[in-house]
């Protein structure tokens, strides 16, 4: 049996033994069968967490996503990010002909034909984004959603020399490698960390003998890192949000009502142009995002009715009810889900599909009310200001 990329440890009489593949590489697959039935391990870890790993088992799960419970629960962005990600390997898959992830396929199925122990060895991806999330300042969050969106309605073809770069990453860092580019300090949560729970995975698999599959860009950190001890609790912490958001988000609120009901009582006019002024700017703005992104007549009009009143709600968003009211009226149906991958590929398709368009009446609808916040915050206290000094 051929060595090449394979990598053998031991390790408290436990013999580990690391497949360095690459993610979008026939010969990776063949690789894993061979080894994996030739050295019959007592577990076969893989390089998937078990969001990753539902998406790859259940091809078809799409279809049962909740799309209410996904406005619920602020998952949208998850949700942008997972299509991204499904783009970015349906893109190459088109142009090269190959399946990104075929290896780790091939690791599950020959655990099941082998009776091995199958460990999901990576951390949960929410986390690895939201540590990333929590390293980098405005500049960055902007920069790393223009990435993200880029990757999706990119229709640069990726060269063979870039190809060959990318055979050594997973999905994850292949997108976010311009990226890092930028923020250094990113390679930790990105890379470092999950070399860390990797190693800590694989190390503590049942039995004797524990086969890995890996990304070959792993493998060097993980020989380095099984002979330490991690804790991944600590590893898998978010990090603490900071306050002053919240703070600011409750502030802003309670002193533009202060204003508005001193002016009202002072002078009943002005305390009337100021409320008017509120409710214009985020009623219309709002109810603008939601057309610009297609949405039903009804959800237009329920941003503009919305957006005055949850912008003095740090709870709530606009977003929030324009996207239930959209959902109801123009509710997603199975082929919407299923031709997700394929409608992201095109502005027109992200549009048209009735998932994307809930999607985007959210984000949109909650941009509108923010523009609002800054335009009708600034013209209450002009107003407020021009009352004091009259």
């Amino acid at each position: 049996m051929v060595e090449e990329n394979v990598t053998r440890l031991h390790i408290d009489n436990k013999e580990i033994i690391l497949i360095g593949t690459a993610h979008v590489s026939k010969h990776s697959a063949e690789q894993v069968k061979e080894v994996i039935e030739s050295e019959r391990p007592d577990s076969v870890c893989i390089e998937l967490d078990e969001q990753r790993y539902e998406s790859i088992t259940e091809g078809n799960k799409w279809s049962d996503t909740n799309i209410f419970k996904v406005i619920k629960d602020r998952k949208a962005s998850l949700l942008l990010m997972n299509l991204a990600i499904s783009s970015f390997q349906k893109r190459m898959a088109s142009q090269f002909g190959i399946n990104a992830g075929q290896e780790m396929i091939q690791g599950i199925e020959s655990a099941k034909e082998t009776g091995a122990n199958l460990v999901l060895a990576d951390r949960n991806i929410q986390i690895t984004f939201s540590r990333i999330w929590g390293n980098i300042g405005f500049k960055g969050k902007s920069m790393l959603l223009a990435q993200i969106v880029g990757s999706v309605f990119s229709k640069e073809s990726i060269s063979e020399e870039e190809l060959e770069k990318m055979k050594n990453q997973d999905t994850i860092n292949a997108m976010l490698q311009e990226f890092t580019d930028y923020f250094p300090k990113l390679k930790k949560p990105l890379i470092d960390e999950r070399d860390q729970y990797l190693a800590q995975k694989i190390k503590k698999a049942p039995g004797d003998k524990v086969v890995a599959v890996l990304g070959a860009a792993h493998v060097p950190g993980i020989t380095k890192e099984i002979h330490k001890e991690h804790d991944l609790k600590q590893l898998t912490k978010r990090p603490p949000k900071p306050k002053w958001p919240k703070v600011v988000g409750w502030l802003i609120p309670l002193l533009i009502i202060a204003m508005v009901v001193y002016t009202f009582l002072s002078n009943p006019v002005a305390g009337m142009q100021q409320a008017t002024s509120w409710i214009l700017w985020h009623g219309a703005l709002s109810a603008l995002g939601v057309a610009i992104a297609l949405g039903h007549p009804v959800a237009i009009i329920t941003a503009f009715v919305a957006a005055p009143i949850s912008a003095l709600d740090p709870l709530t968003a606009a977003g929030w009810f324009a996207g239930f009211v959209q959902a109801y009226f123009s509710k997603p149906t199975v082929r919407d889900f299923e031709r997700l991958s394929e409608d992201v590929f095109s502005f027109k398709g992200f549009w048209k599909n009735k998932v994307t368009r809930v999607l985007l009446v959210v984000v949109f609808a909650n941009i509108g009310s923010s523009l609002g916040t800054f335009i009708g915050g600034a013209d209450v206290v002009r107003l407020f200001i021009d009352n004091l000094i009259n």
